[in-house]
């Protein structure tokens, strides 16, 4: 599995900064004042050896009272769930009262810790550092957040070692890897039972642990299955136990593992802001996407039209994930979710050729040309697959990088109707050609050109002579 790196330390050092820094976004609030970030974010890392989990937090603070201490909870709930600690300090502030708290804090988690000392820029890294040798956390790393130095070098550090598991590579050969990811309650475990068998002991949740062996095998319906469970399966006499508690670390592990997700939602509570979140963070690793609507056995016959308007303006970001109205309990509509979960799969995975892609490309300039860009239409030549789950599918042509998000959005669904793309994003990687002569004297043509350009010249000058 993914590892899971929590980022730590006192408030305002530039911890959200880091964040969107390794994660290449913009997701964690950043402020020039303590205190902004009070929940725990989560985003994919992006920045180092391989991928991880990094847990942004609020800070760990001394007082134990009102939002602070619901703050310091919090950060103490990432420090759980990690794998390993990157303690960030501030170079221009020195070292602290707090940041010997902090410190001591952490050792008591006997964790791996690395300490990171941040806004070193301008500074030389043995003059930003030396302060903080007293903390007698090794050797410190002297970095700048918000311009990227020295981070890449600190998630080397951070990750040696913690590759991802090789859970994965027992899995069996061809088998559909289905993640079932949402909140507590809403019936995860009763679905995953339901597909499974009643009485079966699958695993169980550990405080505090974040490795565990989730990777469940099964069969239904002649098709090899693989289950990345987030919460733990028990039996079913304990699934609605308050226990069931599903860590957001572990449910972006299981994403990155999934050939398709399931988000399970309560029909009684419809879509909540936590759910979009990580249905968020499943479409930006690009993976085929399921709606599951428990508990609609439960739902009055007059009050289901509302529920199913009030989800598809909650669900608009993802237009393509097909929704399901089941009752994991009883069983009904789990058949039609199945084989949802088949067909999404075999077209996360499809092979499309070259000629057939570019025909499709074709097809769609036709009906519907690129825009104008200063003057210059938008050429776009042919097109070929450049990776599955997500389909990539490349596209060569002049001026690329001016295609309009809009235009993008209308490839994507091009090619999602014509391959029969079910239930996964479609990526649009949009390459412009180098230009051959480009840096040379220029073109056979244009030389020509030249050439017959002096020539009249000439032909000027002999005339006025004469």
């Amino acid at each position: 599995m993914l590892p899971v790196i929590a980022l730590v330390g006192r408030p305002n050092v530039g911890k959200s900064t880091l964040f969107n820094t390794l994660t290449g976004t913009r997701a964690a609030i950043v402020a020039d004042e303590p205190g902004v970030t009070r929940d725990r974010q989560y985003g994919f890392g992006r920045l180092g050896p391989g991928p991880c989990v990094v847990i942004d937090t609020g800070g760990l603070v001394t007082q134990t009272s009102g939002i602070a201490a619901q703050m310091r909870a919090q950060t103490e709930r990432a420090v759980a769930e990690a794998d390993r600690l990157v303690f960030i300090v501030d170079a221009r502030a020195g070292l602290t009262p707090e940041d010997h708290l902090v410190a001591r804090d952490l050792r008591r988690t006997g964790k791996p810790i690395v300490l990171a000392v941040n806004k070193a820029e301008g500074l030389g890294a043995a003059i930003a550092a030396a302060d903080f040798h007293a903390l007698g956390l090794g050797e410190p790393q002297a970095i700048s957040a918000a311009h990227g130095s020295g981070c890449r070098e600190l998630m080397e550090q951070a990750l040696a070692g913690l590759e991802p598991g090789a859970e994965a590579e027992t899995a069996p050969t061809g088998a559909i890897r289905i993640a079932i990811i949402g909140r507590p309650n809403v019936g995860k475990s009763t679905l995953v039972n339901r597909l499974l068998g009643e009485e079966r002991v699958i695993a169980s949740d550990e405080p505090g642990t974040t490795r565990d062996s989730i990777f469940v095998p099964f069969s239904r319906d002649g098709r090899e299955f693989l289950l990345i469970d987030t919460a733990g399966v028990r039996r079913r006499a304990r699934v609605e136990s308050p226990l069931e508690r599903a860590s957001v670390a572990k449910t972006l592990q299981a994403i990155e593992e999934a050939h398709v997700v399931v988000l399970v939602v309560d029909a009684h509570d419809t879509v909540g802001e936590q759910d979009a979140s990580v249905l968020g963070l499943a479409l930006e690793r690009g993976r085929a996407l399921v709606i599951a609507v428990n508990k609609w056995d439960g739902i009055p016959e007059d009050q289901r039209e509302e529920i199913r308007r009030a989800l598809e303006l909650k669900l608009d970001f993802v237009p393509f994930a097909p929704v399901h109205f089941i009752s994991a309990r009883h069983g009904t509509g789990v058949g039609e979710l199945v084989r949802s979960l088949v067909r999404a799969y075999e077209s996360a995975m499809r092979e499309m050729s070259t000629p057939q892609l570019t025909r499709t490309l074709e097809r769609a300039l036709v009906a519907h040309q690129p825009p104008l860009v200063r003057g210059r239409r938008i050429k776009l030549r042919y097109a070929h697959q450049g990776g599955r789950n997500p389909p990539r599918i490349v596209i060569h042509g002049n001026q690329t990088a001016d295609t309009p998000d809009a235009y993008r959005r209308y490839l994507a669904n091009v090619f999602r109707q014509a391959f029969d793309l079910f239930a996964t994003p479609v990526v649009i990687d949009l390459r412009s050609d180098a230009n051959p002569f480009a840096g040379s004297t220029g073109s056979g043509r244009q030389r020509g050109n030249a050439r017959a350009g002096s020539g009249n010249r000439a032909g000027r000058r002999f005339r006025r002579k004469e």
